[in-house]
């Protein structure tokens, strides 16, 4: 045996696919577990050879349920919502946690974890709202947004204008009239990623309440997530933009409910359906506090050399 054949490694991966729909579709993650062992170049090579737009690495914690890094193909990142549930879900399907609250820590602090029955949940905060007079001050206005997007003022839903929402992390929250409107949208990548820049967004969240022909029981709205400013062209499940939009149907459109079901994937290219299930903690009325998740599903192992 050569020496290089000695000293090659194989590290197992899952691929876990988050907010699966009927056990199908959702957005996949690389879970590495035992990777107190990995340097962060190891990981980041592991991250570059399993290719998904993000891989998560399970270490112990000496504070929290277990510690998570997150790795993209080029870079680490310091917090991933569908590669948080895919790994939680993973594990819970190995008994390594039972139901109730657990947490994880990141390098951007400890979250707090929900597992239920299959289900993984993370906590968002209380949401904050900028409308869009305010986005002049960063200089981009409402028209910036829609010619984005190759819409029109026409094409929104009249009970809630765009806004810019942050539960943790910036979105732009958009409703559209109708299915047919949310299935035409044609993006501006560099646009859309020019005004991410200036609003220090993660993306945008379009979406509509209207199920169309489908049916879809118990799904509140469907939606559509672009974020080129991280190298998304569009997402199959977005976790923390799920709880942005559950704040909008609660306090704008006021559909007054403490659950909500979001269907996200289903106009991709190559379509991805999934579910995002979002509970509000309210106080007369008021969000306090959120859990957004959903379930996962390991749909095959790598063995990636090292």
């Amino acid at each position: 045996m050569s020496t290089s054949q000695q000293n090659t490694q194989t590290v197992p991966v899952q691929i876990v696919n988050a907010f699966v729909k009927n056990g199908q579709g959702g957005n996949p993650a690389g879970v590495v577990l035992d990777a107190d062992q990995f340097s962060d170049a190891q990981k980041l090579s592991i991250a570059q050879k399993v290719g998904l737009s993000e891989t998560a690495f399970v270490s112990k914690s000496e504070t929290c349920g277990i510690k998570l890094d997150f790795f993209t193909p080029t870079k680490r990142i310091a917090h991933c919502g569908h590669a948080t549930i895919a790994t939680f879900s993973y594990l819970a399907a190995l008994e390594r946690f039972g139901d109730g609250e657990t947490s994880k820590e990141t390098v951007d602090g400890p979250r707090k974890i929900i597992l239920d029955h299959g289900m993984a949940y993370m906590e968002q905060l209380a949401p904050t709202y900028t409308p869009a007079a305010r986005w002049i001050d960063q200089g981009v206005t409402l028209d910036d947004v829609l010619k984005s997007l190759a819409i029109t003022s026409n094409d929104l839903d009249d009970r809630a204008r765009p806004v810019l929402v942050n539960t943790g992390n910036n979105f732009i929250v958009i409703a559209v009239k109708d299915q047919a409107t949310l299935a035409n949208i044609t993006p501006d990548q560099d646009a859309i990623n020019a005004i991410s820049e200036k609003l220090d967004l993660i993306g945008y969240y379009i979406f509509t309440t209207d199920t169309g022909d489908t049916g879809d029981a118990g799904i509140d709205a469907t939606t559509r997530m672009f974020a080129p400013r991280y190298g998304i062209t569009e997402e199959a499940a977005t976790g923390m933009a799920a709880g942005p939009l559950a704040c909008v149907l609660h306090d704008l459109l006021e559909i007054k409910k403490d659950s909500f079901l979001i269907a996200q994937g289903e106009f991709m290219t190559e379509p991805s359906p999934s579910e995002i299930k979002v509970t509000l903690e309210l106080k007369d009325d008021r969000i306090t506090g959120l859990l957004a998740g959903g379930q996962g599903k390991v749909m095959k192992n790598l063995e990636i050399a090292l």
